[in-house]
């Protein structure tokens, strides 16, 4: 009965119509309340810049145990044993080489297309004092941390992502010794999802807070390029996949592109819909299998690990955002911090695709890394849900690119299937129109 009159009642309805929203709705509201609000207090927005504060230092506490500890678990969730071992190697080095690419793609357009030029934002003198860019050379020395316990107090995300990697790697390799210390480091894991899931709560408000005082400060200006943005990252996430996956399809596995274009079709709606890679899965499987002629063993292992460490959608997203904040800001980056955006995204994607809110966190890991203020965070978390569509998609069309290209490699593939079905598609098609 008293559910009914919940329902009914539009005085008790309202909480819940809050609680039923999606996060990405929240934070979409808090975005656009908080322009109002800050347009219309002006300067005076400034009083509610502690709100974003709070959320900007939760995201900040986060960070390091949820890479340290996510890393470990995904290095060791890879059992090597002969044949896995062998396709696992292929799976890893394609889906960290393709992340690679992506982040380049997303640096290229935005240092082409300058997004963020013109905004003209302060940097805080923190930020600015702390934005002494090291050589290349030394970036990649830096790598290896002289002292773990060190790396990880001072926040030096590069190298607690080597040490992990390490760390999870030795741990596979001492085998059933090694398997309490992956429980603990896995229930660590499961602990940091449930903080982080906790902490994206305050997302809405955090928003609102950086929102209000943004656009109290510059004025609603500061909202027209993201459109520019959006447009960037869809540029890129279509340039990813009709040139570049193709081109691996067409050259390294001399397999008809178009075949695997088609065969995307239905695990690319639901990724586009979705915005879940876990959740796409069992499209994906069902399409590499039964369109595609993926054989059962390989597609149940590469696919799970895909949606479980391939994050090029987003790696390029964090190429295109991290380079709008740094114009926006006004900070010159040097070529090494683009080596290392590059290898800090690509590192971490191993462990961090499954957390919610994955986008926003590695996007704080990588403005982290190179200095760039996370105050950025707020224009860019508005427009998440929209870019987070593209990138999810762009991540799935990975998935199975490399799931074909391994189960040609180990002879796993049925290419009678993979010509078939496309064949009777346009059949269907032809006497659809008929």
């Amino acid at each position: 009965m008293q559910q009914t009159l919940d329902q009914t009642m539009p005085e008790t309805g309202r909480p819940g119509l809050w609680r039923g929203l999606a996060l990405w709705k929240k934070i979409l509201i808090g975005m656009v309340l908080g322009a109002i609000v800050g347009t219309l207090m002006g300067p005076d927005a400034e009083m509610l810049k502690p709100i974003g504060t709070l959320f900007i230092n939760a995201i900040k506490m986060l960070i390091v145990p949820l890479v340290f500890c996510s890393l470990i678990v995904g290095v060791t969730s890879m059992e090597d044993t002969r044949k896995m071992g062998r396709v696992g190697l292929k799976s890893v080095a394609f889906y960290l080489g393709t992340t690679a690419v992506a982040i380049t793609i997303g640096l290229s357009l935005a240092t082409l297309l300058a997004p963020g030029v013109g905004l003209n934002m302060e940097l805080t003198e923190a930020a600015a004092a702390g934005k002494e860019a090291p050589t290349l050379v030394q970036t990649l020395l830096n790598m290896i941390p002289k002292n773990p316990v060190g790396a990880l107090a001072a926040g030096n995300i590069l190298q607690i992502i080597v040490f992990a990697l390490g760390l999870g790697l030795a741990l596979n390799f001492c085998g059933e010794k090694g398997k309490p210390a992956v429980r603990v480091f896995e229930s660590l894991a499961e602990a940091m999802y449930k903080l982080t899931e906790m902490v994206m709560y305050l997302a809405p408000f955090g928003v609102f807070g950086l929102m209000a005082w943004v656009s109290g400060k510059y004025g609603l200006d500061i909202l027209l390029p993201l459109i520019k943005v959006i447009s960037v990252v869809y540029i890129g996430c279509l340039i990813h996949v009709l040139v570049f996956y193709t081109g691996l399809i067409s050259v390294l596995g001399r397999l008809n592109p178009l075949r695997y274009l088609k065969g995307l079709i239905n695990p690319a709606a639901v990724a586009f819909t979705t915005t879940s890679s876990s959740g796409t899965l069992p499209a994906t499987i069902k399409s590499a299998r039964e369109e595609l002629g993926v054989s059962k063993g390989i597609s149940s292992f590469v696919l799970p690990l895909g949606a479980t460490i391939n994050m090029d959608g987003t790696a390029l997203y964090q190429g295109v955002t991290a380079l709008f904040i740094a114009q926006a800001f006004g900070v010159d980056l040097e070529f090494a911090d683009y080596v290392t955006i590059i290898l800090t995204a690509t590192l971490a994607s191993i462990g961090t695709a499954g957390v919610p809110g994955a986008g926003l966190i590695m996007l704080s890991l990588v403005l982290t890394t190179v200095g760039l203020p996370l105050e950025g965070l707020a224009i860019i978390a508005g427009i998440d849900r929209i870019l987070d569509m593209a990138r999810t998609t762009v991540n799935v069309c990975g998935d199975m690119m490399v799931t074909l290209l391994v189960a040609k490699s180990e002879e796993e593939l049925d290419e009678n299937t993979f010509n078939k079905v496309a064949a009777d598609n346009e059949a269907k098609a032809k006497s659809s129109t008929v």
